[in-house]
């Protein structure tokens, strides 16, 4: 055990708030851990920290760098190897309810309502023998191009997860974003063909994050969309870029952006009020965002801030697992195979459930 995990098993027998986490294709594990188990709230976006926000609230979560420890490891292979195998995992959930969702959905989008809603569903699997440095390690050598991390606070829980999904990224007046939809499970084939409901999806979220971020940024610059692989999935990818009017305006810049139309849909409040009265369940964390405000960890830069969406994320309750998955419904949307893409999305935590 290294000193890093050290750090992790007294910070969890003391039940102290704590962040690991290794960013996309990086050789460095970073541990931010906070010598209280105070809940510090961001107030201005201008404090340096490690932030954890939930998908619905005003209050933003965060560990601050003034009041932690910092800890970074180089990411050893010899840790980091596991078979690339599904442990066999009792899942089985009715499907129900979320395909009458679905179809709920896609009648409100014909009745004009909105354009696109993101709807989620919740499953629990056991997980008996959790163990963070095991998990860690399986997501950093299975998932080497997504955010991987795990989040503890003693008034939160616990939670991880592998996503594939930049939320911002600053450097000085530099901002980059990207505009991530469209799911397909990837085969043996290499030639990647995207149906026009996909695509048509995908454009909705690139629309949404440029027509959000116009007013508040200048020179604004965007890619042609592109197949990204994350995991067992393929996705549409389109990437952003702008200079900051400000140094100042990064709260109006999330707070604009959050959530994405690739988590929540559009019109951003109808839809947001859609997935509030009818998923039937509490987000939490699922579908906020995480990572780095303001600070750069592993070289100490200010001004740096490196956000994720939470997403292909799980929280540990006891001796289970609670995952998060969702998918965006438009009107062509079909409900069984909206169930069946949350399902495929599931298996990204289902692989490094430890049992």
């Amino acid at each position: 055990m290294t000193d890093l995990f050290i750090k992790v098993k007294t910070h969890q027998e003391q039940q102290l708030p704590f962040a690991l986490f290794c960013k996309p294709d990086s050789d460095k594990i970073v541990g931010v851990f906070q010598k209280n188990d105070h809940l510090y709230f961001l107030e201005n976006f201008e404090e340096k920290g490690f932030v954890f926000a939930p998908f619905d609230a005003v209050e933003v979560p965060f560990i601050p760098l003034e009041h932690s420890d910092v800890y970074v490891e180089n990411v050893h292979s010899s840790d980091c190897f596991f078979e690339k195998k599904i442990s066999n995992v009792n899942s089985a959930i009715s499907n129900d309810f979320f395909e009458d969702l679905v179809t709920k959905a896609v009648e409100a989008i014909h009745e004009k309502k909105f354009s696109k809603v993101v709807l989620s569903r919740k499953e629990e699997v056991e997980n008996a023998n959790f163990d963070i440095e095991t998990t860690m390690n399986k997501m950093i050598n299975l998932y080497s191009s997504a955010f991987k991390y795990c989040f503890f606070h003693p008034k939160i829980g616990t939670w991880l997860g592998a996503t594939p999904e930049q939320f911002l990224k600053t450097n000085g007046n530099s901002l980059k974003t990207v505009a991530l939809a469209g799911t397909q499970l990837a085969k043996s084939s290499k030639k990647i063909v995207w149906p026009d409901k996909e695509k048509a999806e995908q454009q909705l979220v690139t629309d949404f994050i440029v027509a959000n971020l116009e007013d508040l940024v200048k020179e604004i610059t965007i890619s042609s969309p592109y197949s990204v692989k994350a995991g067992n999935l393929w996705h549409i990818k389109t990437d952003i870029f702008a200079q900051l009017k400000s140094k100042k305006s990064l709260k109006k810049i999330i707070t604009a952006l959050h959530p994405t139309s690739a988590v929540c849909g559009l019109p951003k409040q109808a839809a947001k009020k859609f997935i509030l009265e009818n998923e039937a369940y509490n987000r939490e964390y699922y579908s906020g965002f995480l990572g780095e405000l303001n600070i750069d960890f592993v070289t100490y830069r200010t001004l740096q801030t490196d956000l994720f969406v939470n997403l292909r994320c799980m929280k540990i309750v006891k001796n289970k697992a609670q995952l998060f998955i969702g998918c965006g419904i438009t009107k062509d949307s079909n409900s069984v195979d909206e169930y069946i893409e949350t399902v495929n999305k599931s298996m990204t935590m289902k692989k490094i459930i430890n049992l």
